[in-house]
This record gives structure tokens, sequence and C-alpha cells, in this order.
């Protein structure tokens, strides 16, 4: 009577000397088998090995090493793997941000029209905010700040509006890392001195950037706030301030705090004094 041949195990019964030009930690390659694992429901570690191309002892490292990162899960009982849960971390992070930009845009074109200067919008880092998305105002002289720019916290509009909203130890663990560089005469390179112009935005509802980064140039901004009322983002108007007046920004201030308040509701999150 012919036998069904058994499933290979999920893990080698020794290792296979390694081919020199296949290194274990080819981030290609890893990326490769992370994506048949994503498409299986449960696989084999030889299945996993044929469907990417590998030989089964680089196979099983690099499981190894997604597993440390949790991207990879090992069910021993079944010897099958898995995705990991970091994987659904990492996606929904990236629906997230594509929501937020999706979301935000029509609240920052109606800025455009009703301020006629640059609006942006930018996420929080670790130790600042990276520059997202912008709408560009048609006046010749103009604020710009190309998708991808990274900014500190202390020295701009969108991220002193983020940092008012967490709590001072907070604040000095953020600038820990990255200080609090002086970029003009204007910035505020002591944690006692922002911590009183973040307790002013707070009271406000939207920071400004007043010269703070670049000579000659304002921004005003507010904070954006997830489901569970953590400022994650920002909206903000920047212009040149000929342009930026204090009187402009009296205008200006509740502009933004209004159109980033929208965004906070369209993407389900929750205002902290709401």
């Amino acid at each position: 009577m012919s036998q069904t041949a058994p499933r290979r195990r999920g893990r080698p019964r020794q290792d296979a000397p390694e081919a020199e030009d296949a290194p274990v930690q080819s981030l290609d390659r890893a990326m490769a088998l992370l994506a048949e694992l994503a498409e299986g429901d449960g696989l084999t570690l030889t299945e996993l090995a044929g469907r990417a191309g590998l030989p089964v002892s680089t196979a099983y490292r690099m499981l190894l090493t997604l597993q440390r990162r949790d991207l990879a899960e090992f069910e021993p009982s079944a010897q099958l793997w898995f995705v990991g849960v970091e994987t659904f971390r990492i996606g929904s992070a990236f629906l997230r941000r594509r929501k937020l930009v999706d979301r935000a845009r029509e609240p920052m074109q109606a800025l455009v029209t009703a301020c006629g200067e640059t609006a942006n919008l930018a996420v929080a880092e670790e130790d600042g905010v990276i520059f997202i998305s912008q709408v560009e105002t048609h006046e010749a002289i103009r604020a710009f700040f190309r998708p991808g720019t990274r900014a500190l916290f202390h020295a701009s509009g969108v991220g002193k509006a983020i940092l008012a909203h967490r709590a001072p130890e907070q604040v000095a663990a953020s600038l820990k890392r990255t200080g609090l560089p002086r970029f003009t005469e204007h910035t505020r390179t002591t944690l006692p001195a922002l911590l009183a112009d973040l307790k002013e935005v707070r009271a406000r509802g939207y920071a400004l950037d007043d010269e703070e980064r670049n000579l000659g140039m304002r921004c005003v901004g507010a904070a954006v706030f997830n489901e569970w009322g953590e400022a994650v983002a920002g909206l903000s108007v920047s212009g040149p301030s000929v342009r930026m007046t204090p009187e402009a920004i009296a205008r200006v201030g509740p502009l933004v705090r209004e159109a980033a308040e929208r965004v906070t509701r369209a993407i389900a999150g929750r205002v902290p004094d709401e």
C-alpha cells in the first residue's frame, strides 16, 4: 500500500552547508520569504523555502530573525510558520498614514484658500516630525517643505504643537537625544523656556514658530489626535514673516486649529478636551 509522504517538520534536523553567494542577512531574500509567509495560512519550513527559492537552512535562519522581531511566529505542535503580529502593526501604520493624508487634503486646501499661505501635514517620529504632504500657495515667495523633510520638535510649529500635549517628563525624554540646538536667535534652547512656550500653546490651541528655524519665515501649527487623544500629527500654515504678521497670525491660528480638529474627527480621533 502506498503512503502519502509526510510533510517536513518546521525545524531542520541539521544545518546544511550554505552557499557563499547566499548571505543569510540578505534583505531582499528575507522580504521575499516574508511575502510568501503572508500568502500562506501556515506553512512548513520546507514549503516556505521552496516557495522562496532558498536553501532550507538559510530560510530557517531568516525565519528565526523574523521571529525575534515578531514578524513571524512558529507553532510547535503543528510545525508550521505563520506571519507575525508585528506585520499587523506595520500594516496598520501604513493604513493610518494613508488615511491621514487623504482625509487632511481637503482641510489643507481650504486653509490655503482662507490664509493664502502654504499648508503642511507632518507626523510625529521619535526625535521630531516628518512632513508627508503639502498644498502650496500661488504666491511667488512661499514656504516649501518637500515630503520626507524632517524637523526637530523644538524648532517647528507642528513639533511644538505635538509636544504641548505631552507631560514635561515626556518632553524632556524626547529631547534628550537631540538636545535643543540653536538655529536662529529666536530658537528656544533651554527646557524651561520651551516648556513655558508649550504652556501657551496648550492655552490657545496652536503653536507658533516665530523665525525659530529659519529667519524670515513663520509657521502656525496645531495637533492632530488619534482615537486615544494622543497628538500623533499636525497641520501647519507657513509663510514669510512679512506676510505672517502678528495680526495675520491672530487670524490664521484659529483656522489652523479648526482644520486640525476636522482632520482629527475625520480619522476617528479625539481631541483631549472633548
